[in-house]
């Protein structure tokens, strides 16, 4: 009796040992598998009972029903794990069917929570309609003009994304995306406004709580900045060729670099100020929202004189106002891509696009010694960064190098012989 009383005294001792120690360190699988399985049972009802008392950690249960034909009780083979965030009881299906396993995530849930991370199952749940629904909504309440591309992005996302789950979609998947769009011959900038749009449908999941991390996206490097320019004679060989009703705009492109579709077909009558000499773009018009103003040169103020006076005049004629600056027979102008190719064909430089005007205008201000600063407010670019990017010295520009080395080595400045090695140490 001696003995059996020493060995269940050496029993229980051990037992509690053993639950301590799990509780504070834990203990391998193989470890536990080795327990006896009296040992093993004690100590799991010690763990579940430390687990009680600790009141708002949580719990993990199984949900049971009531089978209609036979009353029996039956409980689902998966656990569930029920927790509080954010003052609210959530209750999370997992995938396991070991209690331990359901318990170790609900060690990470509480560990998310400590981290600031959302949890709960709705994060598990949302896909990429959702996500793109957030996206697209987005960008309407905010006015932004890049909506149409952004819903053209979304139409070639659906066609590899439409099945994917807002947790699948990491590196690695965004990799495979940028070689499934480059086997259909995608250029690397198109990718990149396609990838933009899965990083911000990220970002806007994460603010709203319904996902929970966004991974690295990498970007494709482009290099397609373009780098044309007009020279005068191209320009004026070009503009020959162009109907009367688009010369004005076209003219107003080359002088003032403003973008053709949203800043000059876009003017009124009113934002031509005459006497003040400036032509304005009122705030909110451009494409950074900001206003601007460029003042009226001497070749400036008489294309828009002409073209005021010819509007006056057909006014008249038709007995009613015509508010838009550039139109054709009192119809605003909307686009004349068709006449544009066709000039550029005509005049011997096919390939020439509107926007070349840009660059044309800026590199046109640093020839005339306009500061920095002041032809990038005149231009209407938002950083000096973007400025020198278009602002492209073109041959004659560099050629002034040349041109200046030579006033200088005539004046002596090249002809100082170096010092050799020896007229030093002599």
């Amino acid at each position: 009796m001696e003995r059996s009383e020493e060995i269940k005294a050496d029993n229980s001792q051990a037992v509690e040992q053993s639950a301590s120690c799990n509780s504070a360190l834990g203990e391998s699988r193989s470890e536990r598998d080795h327990e006896p399985m009296k040992f093993r049972g004690e100590r799991r009802r010690q763990e579940r009972q430390a687990r009680k008392a600790m009141r708002g950690f949580g719990t993990v249960f199984r949900t049971w029903w009531r089978d209609k034909r036979t009353g029996e009780k039956r409980y689902s083979p998966r656990c569930t794990i029920k927790y509080i965030y954010k003052k609210k009881l959530i209750r999370e299906l997992t995938p396991f069917t070991k209690e331990s396993d359901a318990w170790k995530l609900l060690k990470k849930r509480h560990g998310e929570i400590a981290l600031g991370k959302p949890v709960g199952p709705d994060l598990e749940r949302t896909t990429f309609e959702d996500m793109a629904a957030m996206v697209t909504n987005d960008y309407k309440a905010n006015g932004r003009k890049s909506l149409a591309r952004l819903e053209d992005a979304i139409g070639h996302l659906r066609e590899y994304f439409g099945d994917f789950r807002a947790v699948e979609i990491t590196g690695d998947t965004a990799t495979a995306y940028v070689t499934h769009r480059q086997a259909q011959s995608a250029a690397n900038s198109t990718i990149n406004n396609e990838l933009s749009a899965v990083s911000r449908m990220l970002v806007l999941g994460i603010r709203s709580g319904k996902v929970a991390t966004k991974p690295h996206i990498a970007k494709l490097a482009t290099r397609n900045a373009r780098k044309g320019f007009f020279e005068y004679n191209d320009f004026k060989a070009v503009l020959s060729h162009l109907p009367d009703d688009i010369k004005p705009i076209v003219e107003v492109a080359y002088l003032t670099g403003w973008r053709i579709d949203s800043e000059i077909l876009t003017r009124q009558r009113h934002h031509v100020d005459l006497n003040a000499g400036w032509l304005r773009l009122d705030p909110n018009e451009s494409k950074n929202s900001e206003g601007r103003m460029f003042p009226l040169t001497p070749r400036l103020r008489e294309v828009l004189e002409k073209q005021i006076a010819k509007t006056e005049e057909l006014q008249k004629e038709l007995g009613r106002i015509i508010p838009h600056l550039f139109h054709r027979n009192g119809v605003p102008i909307k686009m004349f891509r068709r006449s544009w190719i066709t000039a550029c064909k005509k005049a011997g430089v096919p390939g020439k696009i509107r926007h070349d005007f840009r660059r044309t205008a800026c590199r046109n201000l640093e020839r005339a010694g306009v500061e920095r600063s002041t032809a990038i407010k005149a231009i209407g670019h938002l950083t000096e960064s973007i400025y020198r990017r278009y602002s492209i010295v073109d041959e004659s520009m560099l050629s002034r190098i040349l041109e200046m080395a030579k006033q200088w080595q005539s004046k002596g400045v090249f002809m100082e012989r170096r010092r050799s090695a020896a007229d030093i140490t002599g």
